[in-house]
């Protein structure tokens, strides 16, 4: 898998001088991992917590998150950004106790990365930010350069993985780009659909030997892998996103459900600390 020839450069230091949310980029490597399912699902766990928590649909042109929610939204993000809409209008009520900003799905000029698509992000970050305690964004998979540029923005960084081979191999070549063009000296993993217990702490284990031999930081220092948790393969899942209901709400007694309320717990905590 081969990076883009340039992406930017990392801007959440200049965010973060804006009081109030962390902002969480939720990502993978490929697609069909249930990213959007754990960002949705995490965002509802951390609500329940007594966090004030947004998520945005970072995947600009193939957005997913409103059918995942089951939500038909009449504003989008496409309307904010051009003027249509405010902040406020396109600000829903999301099942889970969160707020959602929703994108527009099948946009063409959302599919590439360019100066106002740059400006209108940021400037978003920046209004929504002193809102809320948590910010998530649900990125696209992959590491074109609008998915990058939205990882860009974020103070951390959550890939969502399998232990499929293919899943993993692109899970470190995104790890491996968000170092070397990001210079990001730790990324957390959250594996997904593990079959057994421990599996998933074996595929951290695993990417981070291989991450450790070949990935350093332009620098040369060394880039750490922070393990959340593994959500295991629970036909509950299944049932839920089929019924376009959130697994927390609908099965909160399930092991999976029961897993992401364990890695929403580990996130609130680093912010905490």
């Amino acid at each position: 898998m081969n990076a883009p020839p340039s992406s930017p450069a990392p801007r959440a230091a200049a965010l973060a001088t804006s009081a109030g949310a962390r902002i969480l980029a939720v990502t993978s490597g490929k697609g069909g991992v249930g990213k959007t399912m754990v960002a949705a699902n995490l965002a509802a766990a951390m609500a329940r917590q007594g966090r004030r928590v947004l998520v945005i649909d970072a995947d600009l042109g193939l957005a997913n998150l409103d059918v995942v929610l089951n939500l038909q939204p009449s504003t989008t993000l496409h309307d904010v950004f051009t003027g249509r809409a405010t902040l406020e209008q396109a600000t829903l009520d999301a099942p889970g106790g969160f707020q959602v900003l929703l994108a527009g799905s099948g946009l063409v000029e959302y599919s590439r990365l360019t100066p106002e698509v740059r400006e209108q992000f940021e400037q978003l970050l920046h209004s929504v930010r002193p809102r809320y305690d948590d910010v998530l964004l649900d990125t696209g998979a992959g590491i074109s350069d609008v998915v990058l540029y939205a990882v860009s923005l974020a103070d951390e960084v959550l890939v969502v993985a399998t232990p499929e081979p293919t899943s993993l191999t692109d899970a470190y070549a995104t790890i491996k780009v968000l170092a070397m063009q990001q210079g990001r000296a730790g990324t957390l993993l959250a594996v997904n659909q593990s079959s057994r217990t421990g599996e998933g702490r074996g595929v951290a284990q695993q990417l981070q030997s291989v991450i450790e031999r070949f990935v350093r930081l332009p620098a040369g220092q060394a880039v750490q892998l922070t393990y959340l948790g593994e959500i295991p393969s629970d036909p509950s899942v299944r049932d839920a996103v089929q019924r376009r209901q959130l697994l927390t709400l609908t099965y909160p007694g399930s092991q999976a459900a029961q897993a992401l309320q364990q890695i929403a717990t580990r996130l609130i905590q680093r912010r905490r600390g």
